[in-house]
């Protein structure tokens, strides 16, 4: 391995270490969760610069530093002018002080434009990169629950649309508003030190420029609110679309899907149309007052200087100052939509930092190695906000290495069931051991060490097929890889790959077969060695010939292991220990497969129909 790529892993080990450290913290204090007022206004942005208050004084104090010119050079042409006008003693001497003060306020703006891009900079990507970190860290931990509720399209939307938002918020804020407010603040230090009287009229006509935050503050408010939720139900749609593509293309239905996709996109044109022509309505009226303003201040000075109140250099200054706080006051009056925007997206983010219904992992003991015997004590579960329970008074005792297949109809509480075993779910009523040990005291990420799943549908993504057999692993032999690879039964398909174990899969394994996708999942799960395996209905979307290759590999999976099968096609649980029958969540029957058939019950009932169903299959491939 060369250099490069050891640092490049190196720098992820450390990374991973800093997250689990919790150096990346986090988002919940930031969002606004668990405090007495959470919907305060502004709690975001007060938090972060409490955080970073160093940061934002240092960059403050460079601020002023490199926009200087800005408020020195007016006293400066203030001063030329009087002393060409006046030609006192000495004159000649102050407008050479003049010239040097004016050379170096100039260039010593490049190197503090640059510091304090450099502060500003690392200061916002490291909070966006924050956030973003913590966004995600907050998905991995919510409850499948709540991933089953919230649209996949709508947590994108968040992602991708209302992170970028909120770093524009920040980034606005910082380079924006803050100057703004600064600039204002040392003009009008400046305006007041030459002329009291000019400074109290700036008090009285630049207010009314703020009149027009509060005429246009609700429209703009629900204006971005709207075209928020109409680009979520959009990103919602194309996701569907995408995952439905081949279903809408064989019933023909092409054109139907566009006309409904097009129907999002106008809904999404309309809504930021009216945005923009609020928007544009604000900048109008806003830019028209502030000239406005600013003829009235020319004539005022004017009609001062002659009354000889102020002298002609002073007329050029003020007009200079009205001008800078003018523009500060319409920067701090433009920045409301920005900050409107950004405030939504903080409040579209928060429904995923600070959702309530996280997945714990704070069992407090220690996970030895697990030999596999598990046992469920009067289980029961109902998902929120529902009164009928999905598994209801489910008890067994599973002895290590044993063999359980789980039957019964669609929706009888299979899914549930497993679910509740890798903790993906907690029982709302009674628990489950896992060798005596209750599993709401185990860490779930460690326990879940010792688990393998081999899903219906085989879950691949783009990468060779070595790596997604290793997904996740830092260590591992070729010995071992090359074991799962044989006991998976993948020699049988390797040769036709052009490059082998390196063959790219495509994106969700679309370049192999069902039954080729399904031994590479089986082989993800072999090479872990686990002790507890669940098989999620591993061959029911198989024909015959990929059903015989991946019951081969499966045989060689189940070996000394306990093992959870959820079955569709009950000819292949007829080597199991023990068949758990369910039905509208209540273990109906239990037993083996011959006890089950003599009882003549349920089980013997859906063998009966499984048959039919597999006898129809062959007669119409036939």
């Amino acid at each position: 391995m060369s250099k490069q790529g050891t640092d490049s892993v190196e720098q992820v080990r450390r990374k991973q270490e800093r997250i689990r450290r919790g150096k990346i913290p986090d988002l919940e204090w930031l969002f606004g969760y668990g405090e007495t007022k959470p919907n305060k206004k502004d709690a975001f942005l007060q938090k972060l610069l409490r955080k970073d208050w160093l940061k934002l004084i240092w960059s403050t104090f460079v601020y002023i530093l490199q926009a200087s010119p800005v408020w020195i050079l007016p006293l400066i042409t203030s001063d030329v002018i009087d002393l060409v006008t006046v030609r006192p003693e000495g004159y000649a001497v102050r407008l050479m002080i003049d010239a040097v003060i004016l050379f170096v306020l100039v260039v010593q703006n490049v190197p503090t434009t640059m510091w304090r891009s450099s502060i500003i900079n690392k200061w916002i990507r490291s909070t966006s990169a924050t956030v973003k970190s913590g966004v995600v860290r907050k998905l991995q931990r919510l409850s499948i629950t709540y991933h089953k509720e919230i649209e996949e399209g709508r947590i994108q939307s968040k992602f991708l649309r209302d992170i970028d938002a909120v770093e524009g918020y920040y980034r606005y804020f910082l380079t924006g508003f803050i100057p703004a407010f600064v600039g204002a603040v040392v003009s009008i230090a400046i305006a007041l030190w030459k002329s009291p009287i000019v400074t109290l009229f700036f008090a009285v006509v630049i207010p009314i420029k703020l009149l027009l935050m509060r005429l246009f503050r609700n429209p703009i408010r629900e204006g971005t609110r709207e075209y928020r939720k109409e680009n979520e139900q959009l990103s919602t749609k194309l996701t569907t679309t995408l995952q439905m593509l081949t279903l809408t293309k064989a019933h023909g239905l092409v054109p139907v899907e566009e006309a409904e996709v097009d129907r999002h996109i106008w809904s999404v044109t309309e809504s930021g149309l009216r945005l923009d022509k609020t928007h544009a309505k604000f900048g109008a009226a806003s830019w028209v007052i502030g000239q406005l303003l600013s003829g009235v201040c020319l004539f005022f000075c004017v009609w001062l200087a002659l009354n000889g109140t102020i002298t002609p250099g002073e007329v050029v200054l003020f007009q200079s100052m009205f001008s800078s706080i003018s523009s500060s006051v319409q920067s701090l009056v433009n920045s409301y939509p920005h900050i409107t925007t950004g405030k939504e997206a903080v409040r579209s983010l928060s429904e995923i930092v600070c959702a309530e219904d996280i997945e714990h992992d704070d069992g407090k003991l220690p996970v030895p190695k697990i030999k596999g015997a598990i046992e469920f004590e009067n289980v029961s579960y109902r998902y929120p906000n529902e009164e009928k329970c999905v598994v209801k008074d489910f008890n067994l005792s599973v002895k290590e290495g044993e063999r359980i297949a789980v039957v019964g109809s669609s929706g009888s509480g299979k899914s549930t069931l497993m679910n509740l075993l890798i903790g993906l779910l907690s029982p709302t009523e009674g628990r489950i051991l896992i060798d005596g040990v209750p599993l709401a005291d185990m860490p779930m990420q460690k326990y879940r060490r010792f688990i393998s799943v081999v899903p219906q549908n085989s879950i691949l993504f783009s990468g060779s097929i070595r790596e997604n057999i290793t997904y996740g692993l830092k260590r591992y032999s070729e010995d071992a890889l090359m074991r799962a690879v044989e006991d998976a039964d993948i020699n049988e398909f390797l040769p036709s790959l052009p490059k082998g174990l390196d063959s790219p899969v495509g994106e969700h394994g679309d370049k192999l077969s069902g039954g080729q996708r399904q031994r590479v999942s089986i082989a993800r799960a072999l090479i872990r060695n686990p002790r507890i395996l669940i098989m999620d209905e591993a061959t029911s979307a198989l024909d015959n010939v990929a059903e015989y290759h991946v019951q081969k590999a499966i045989d060689r999976l189940v070996k000394e292991r306990t093992t959870f099968i959820v079955a569709h096609r009950l000819s292949t649980i007829r080597n199991a220990d023990r068949i758990v029958v369910m039905e509208e969540g209540v273990m109906v029957e239990v037993g083996t497969y011959e006890e089950l058939m003599s009882l003549n019950g349920k089980f013997a009932e859906l063998e009966r129909l499984s048959r039919i169903r597999e006898a129809e299959a062959q007669e119409g491939v036939g």
